[in-house]
């Protein structure tokens, strides 16, 4: 029976099938259905996603497989060719986010985290600081470090009594700093690899300021009336710049690397993972200057797996049967990404094209912060932070974070307008409708 399956998956006919054939569920193709379940079973099984998003992958590719074949083909020969168009944007995202798993650790190793206290204000200002450099620590860190980072100075300042509404607080600042950098966000590293500029993704950060100022400021206030701000001078602590020089370097070889490939040898780009090796690369030529915490890596990868497998079930959907891109899908992807995981979603829509990015950006970045479990921000402190671990609370005393984010979304739509980049498209045919006008578009 083990040898009988592959043949028969080989002998189904080499014609993938339509879009408009596609089998579906009131309308609703069953692709898209069976991804659903798939997020939905990451958001409510939270101690088991690796097992419920692998799941998911072999449910739709054997779905797919057997009934509805890929873009490259049917069959497991059509299989094959979709993974071989898409190996080297995952082996860039699975270079990526170990590499900067093992960065992370060198910055908190810096002791800059633990210096930085010191000089904040002793009342509610000192909280509304702190939001500010997990904001500024997520644009060259991975958010997940930031918002840990951020969650270990607020232990320290509050005397372990932190507020809720200001741990939501920190997953909106992390996330909210990560949005407009390519190296803040896995979602926006995406990006990055499928050639959007960097200075396209940087709009967010039009929005990502008004959003943290709201944010910070009614956190804040909550904190210090909870517990006001302990400071401790740590004068005998001393910045690492060992560990320093490697962040930097390593940022250096990532961004160097896209900037260099993408404009010399654009049409290598597509045929191997650059970016990711140099990060790697970085790795090596600093192991005499500082050891690598080595020991990160099998967890490191096995959350790279987990998201990697959502972004694999995300390029296999059908996005030509999506709703066309607009300014209000981008506003209702932020919303939807409060419940499943904004990596999947971003995919989505790199695969649709016509995004403004710079606001896609600052939606699936932000929008994950309702919820504690919308992003790997807010599940890493919830870690931290058990009784974070409650929806109901997290609204409750985070109310802040959906108000920041519909402000900060139509205050970049006022200042910038809604600009689609109607050429970046993964699929051929071409939006079926077009999109609203956004306020202040222009």
């Amino acid at each position: 029976m083990h040898r009988l399956l592959p043949a028969l998956l080989l002998s189904l006919p080499a014609v993938a099938m339509a879009a408009d054939q596609l089998p579906t569920v009131a309308g609703i193709p069953i692709d898209f259905i069976l991804f659903a379940l798939t997020l939905l079973g990451v958001a409510l099984f939270h101690h088991a996603t690796l097992y419920v998003a692998l799941t998911g992958l072999a449910t739709i590719s054997l779905y797919k497989i057997v009934f509805t074949g890929f873009k490259t083909g049917a069959g497991m020969a059509g299989f094959i060719g979709h993974l071989g168009h898409e190996w080297v944007t995952i082996a860039n995202l699975f270079c990526l986010l170990t590499g900067f798993a093992l960065l992370a650790r060198h910055f908190e190793k810096s002791h800059v985290p633990v210096v930085l206290p010191k000089y904040l204000p002793n009342d509610w200002k000192g909280g509304f600081l702190m939001l500010v450099m997990v904001f500024v620590l997520s644009s060259f860190l991975d958010n997940i470090a930031a918002a840990l980072i951020g969650g270990a100075m607020a232990h320290q300042l509050f005397k372990g009594k932190v507020h809720i509404g200001y741990l939501a607080a920190i997953v909106a600042a992390s996330n909210a700093g990560g949005s407009g950098s390519v190296v803040g966000d896995t979602t926006t590293t995406m990006m990055w690899i499928d050639g959007i500029s960097p200075i396209v993704v940087l709009d967010a950060y039009v929005a990502a300021v008004v959003a943290l100022l709201i944010v910070a400021y009614f956190a804040a206030k909550q904190q210090h009336a909870y517990s006001p701000i302990l400071k401790h001078s740590h004068e005998h602590t001393h910045i690492d710049w060992g560990r320093l020089f490697i962040v930097g370097l390593m940022l250096v070889f990532a961004v160097g690397t896209n900037i260099t490939v993408n404009v010399n040898f654009p049409q290598l780009a597509d045929h191997f993972p650059f970016i990711g090796v140099a990060v790697w690369l970085a790795l090596v030529v600093t192991a005499g200057v500082r050891r690598h915490d080595w020991e990160l890596l099998p967890d490191a990868i096995k959350g790279s797996v987990f998201l990697l497998s959502l972004v694999l079930c995300a390029s296999m959907m059908p996005v030509d049967q999506l709703p066309p891109a607009s300014w209000l899908s981008a506003l209702a992807l932020g919303f939807i990404s409060s419940v499943f995981d904004n990596i999947p979603l971003t995919a989505l829509a790199l695969r649709q094209g016509g995004y403004d990015w710079g606001v896609l950006a600052y939606a699936v970045g932000f929008g994950g912060s309702m919820l504690w479990f919308g992003s790997s921000a807010g599940v890493a402190l919830s870690n931290m932070y058990p009784e974070a671990r409650s929806a109901v609370q997290w609204v409750r005393n985070g109310w802040h974070v959906p108000v920041a984010y519909v402000a900060g979304f139509f205050v970049l739509l006022a200042v910038l307008g809604w600009h689609p980049d109607e050429g970046h498209k993964k699929v051929g045919e071409p939006a079926s409708a077009a999109a609203p006008a956004a306020p202040g578009a222009h």
